[in-house]
């Protein structure tokens, strides 16, 4: 595999509307190579026009041995797991999603020096417009708190910066499922240009996710030129099986997913994955109460995590999860086909 490069994956990948655009791509490119448009060209990754494969004839194969889209994968629905349960934060989240768990099993890791640094998804608070971000304090994953998955962003592209840059090897990842398969991808990998990004995550929680959508397509099409909804106005959004929008005001507007269907990203059309069965723990609203968290503890890295958040009162626990909405939304979406 590693005799493949940026232009098998242009083949396979990005031409044939399966990239995920999750950014693992571009942050292993060894030659900073790859890189993201706005767009219409968002689709899929970009190239300089330099390849140390392509052009040099180096080994590398790096972008390829990563892509959570090159090979078929197992469609699972719930997934294996130690623990299913229910759970919320026991202090007080501002602009908490559901139970604000996975804000306190953040919080605790970072203040028990479990990890050092946080890969997550940001937001200007008046554009609404996300972008991915490092966080290396409790205190700025308070202020960070709250859902901006529903918006895509090539996440993995901060962990160039991450681990090459600034040298961090405790970091955890918070991403929807596509971006779960590129880390499983990358912590099965022998390969040398992908050791130092493998062993520098030591957590992964994913997040449930039908799709996400595009910004501007969203932002400026249906909310503000359609619905008539700046995103100033916009205090939460969610999608329990349908798009829910909450304004500063407690209004709430639901859509069905149906009508925002051309707001969706083209390569979550092929994507089966709900739950991220391949994550340490996965997170959602689906099948809890409101104001709750549900968490499915999938690995002893996951449990350990847990644990911690739990023995340090960051973490209420119940188990009152119902799992019957979950399988049923997780099997409508594993009926995609590719």
């Amino acid at each position: 595999m590693y005799d493949k490069n940026y232009t098998d994956l242009e083949n396979s990948v990005w031409h044939t509307g399966k990239c995920a655009c999750c950014g693992a791509c571009v942050a292993v490119c060894p030659a900073n190579s790859l890189f993201f448009e706005t767009g219409e060209n968002s689709t899929h990754p970009m190239n300089d026009g330099y390849c140390k494969s392509e052009n040099d004839g180096v080994p590398c194969g790096a972008c390829y041995e990563i892509c959570p889209r090159v090979n078929e994968r197992k469609i699972e629905t719930i997934g294996n797991s130690i623990d299913i349960v229910s759970a919320s934060a026991n202090f007080d989240v501002e602009k908490k999603q559901s139970g604000g768990a996975v804000t306190a099993i953040l919080m605790n890791a970072l203040e028990q020096e479990l990890v050092d640094a946080v890969i997550t998804v940001t937001e200007d608070p008046w554009s609404l417009k996300p972008k991915s971000i490092l966080i290396t304090s409790s205190e700025m994953i308070a202020k960070q708190a709250g859902s901006r998955y529903n918006w895509w962003i090539p996440l993995l592209s901060a962990l160039k910066e991450a681990v090459i840059t600034k040298k961090y090897r405790n970091i955890a990842i918070v991403g929807v499922p596509c971006v779960v398969q590129a880390i499983s991808q990358m912590r099965k990998s022998e390969h040398d240009l992908i050791r130092p990004f493998r062993d520098s995550i030591r957590l992964m929680i994913g997040l449930f996710c039908t799709e996400t959508f595009d910004y501007e397509k969203m932002v400026e099409g249906k909310f503000k030129k359609e619905m008539g909804i700046d995103p100033w106005q916009i205090k939460r959004l969610d999608i329990p099986g349908k798009l829910e929008i909450t304004t500063e005001r407690g209004e709430v507007h639901t859509i069905p997913l149906s009508e925002v269907e051309d707001c969706i990203r083209p390569g979550c059309a092929i994507c089966t994955d709900l739950t991220a069965p391949g994550a340490d723990i996965s997170a959602g609203s689906i099948g809890s109460p409101g104001g709750e968290t549900t968490l499915i503890i999938r690995t002893p890295v996951g449990n350990k995590f847990f644990m911690s958040a739990v023995d340090e009162g960051k973490l209420t626990v119940s188990d009152n999860v119902d799992l019957k909405p979950i399988e049923a939304l997780a099997n409508k979406k594993a009926k995609r086909k590719a």
